[in-house]
């Protein structure tokens, strides 16, 4: 083999070797139209892998060596912190054709991406993508104002053929988060003073009833907690993965 075309497949080989050696957990879900894999990286930051597409949500450099990690169709920014959006592991993944989508602090920071406001909805790479409201009810600064505003930060519900996907950022339970309906897997944030405690989580959980939670971005909190508050609710299963 010549040698320009050896290392060029050394490369290649070694651009997804953290997800061959299994560092981080993986789930999958089936959907009508293919598996969707779920790659956990930690806190906020996670990999959705589906019909050959490959989908980041706030790559944060903290949690994973992105350039090593496959190339971006679409990545996901939630709001502007430094934990969520990391301009740095943004670039290592995206491409000329990768869909950023974010809000507009974020796009401050990252150009030509996407903006996506409150309510908002789109189709990226073929994924249907709604932004839902995500801010701060209770929790705030010293100053008195809320750590997450009102109108500023996403969640974002995703459709993967029928399993509807909600991330749903930096956030308490909110009104909007409450309404919402036909939720099959979400992922909650648990970790004061930022987001919510887990009674929070679970009040939430308990009105929009996904089938499958996943708290994430839960820092120090005791996950156990959560799923004490949640062992009598039918229809709930709650799957604690590695997500500090």
């Amino acid at each position: 083999m010549h040698a320009s075309l050896l290392s060029l497949c050394l490369f290649i080989g070694l651009a997804g070797t953290a997800l061959a050696e299994g560092r981080f957990e993986t789930d999958t879900i089936p959907t009508s139209a293919g598996d969707l894999k779920i790659t956990f990286f930690g806190h906020a930051s996670l990999l959705f892998e589906f019909v050959g597409k490959v989908i980041y949500l706030d790559p944060w450099g903290q949690q994973a060596d992105y350039t090593k990690l496959p190339k971006a169709d679409a990545i996901l920014v939630t709001h502007e912190h430094f934990d969520h959006l990391d301009p740095a592991a943004i670039a290592a993944v995206r491409t000329s054709n990768t869909m950023v989508a974010l809000t507009a602090a974020c796009a401050v920071k990252v150009k030509g991406g996407l903006l996506l406001k409150n309510s908002d909805t789109a189709t990226v790479v073929g994924v249907p993508i709604e932004a839902v409201p995500a801010y701060n009810i209770v929790n705030q600064r010293e100053d008195g104002l809320p750590f997450h505003p009102k109108g500023a930060g996403n969640g974002y519900i995703l459709t993967f053929g029928d399993q509807r996907v909600y991330v749903a950022g930096d956030t308490e339970n909110t009104p909007e988060m409450k309404a919402l309906r036909n939720i099959d897997v979400a992922f909650l944030p648990m970790n004061l003073p930022y987001t919510m405690t887990p009674a929070m989580v679970a009040d939430a959980a308990r009105a929009f009833q996904p089938k499958i939670l996943y708290p994430y971005h839960f820092g120090d909190t005791d996950t156990a907690k959560l799923v004490a508050l949640m062992k009598d609710v039918a229809g709930v299963e709650v799957r604690v993965r590695k997500l500090k």
